[in-house]
């Protein structure tokens, strides 16, 4: 990428509308050069010629920018966003910053993600990350606290709290009782 093309990106350049489009590896999106999301690590730009170029590398239009007027359905949008709690569980997913990856305001974010799974993104992200501990809890050795931290969850006496809401167990009852069906 040359370094006008950067320039515009950067300072949301709309007399470069039209010229190029960007697209970000990371997040899959495609975007006009006015487009007035957060500026990506340049590492991580694709230009193309035009939005069918970018569609056809299996970029998504921005749902912020709407380049060439194109938009992908809610549902194909709260889809991606569950992959993408479900791929990413372990790091530190807020409203925010999924609202950044997704290019959408988090109060519009927050309300269509619920209508369409029934949960709210926060709720999503915790039910994923006790399904990936009761797959620790039942395949591993780690400890409460490795398990929890390898899920994102930092303290585990708040991940034993949660555990125990979903769950109606502790994570040691919960891998006691599946080590009791194992051994049967």
């Amino acid at each position: 990428m040359n370094d006008e093309y950067w320039k515009a990106i950067v300072l949301s350049d709309e007399a470069y509308d039209g010229k190029f489009y960007y697209g970000v590896v990371t997040t899959g999106i495609f975007c006009r050069p006015s487009c007035k999301s957060r500026v990506p690590v340049k590492t991580n730009v694709k230009v193309f010629e035009n939005s069918v170029q970018a569609q056809s590398e299996k970029f998504r239009p921005c749902k912020r920018c709407k380049p060439d007027g194109g938009r992908m359905p809610i549902e194909e949008w709260v889809s991606q966003m569950a992959s993408v709690i479900e791929s990413r569980y372990a790091e530190d997913l807020t409203l925010g910053k999924l609202a950044d990856i997704f290019h959408g305001s988090p109060y519009h974010l927050q309300r269509t993600f619920k209508r369409i799974q029934g949960v709210s993104p926060s709720e999503y992200l915790l039910r994923t990350r006790i399904a990936k501990a009761k797959q620790l809890l039942a395949s591993t050795d780690l400890s409460m606290m490795d398990i929890a931290l390898s899920v994102g969850i930092a303290n585990t006496s708040h991940f034993s709290t949660q555990f125990l809401r979903r769950t109606g167990m502790t994570p040691t009852q919960y891998r006691n009782a599946e080590r009791a069906l194992v051994g049967q």
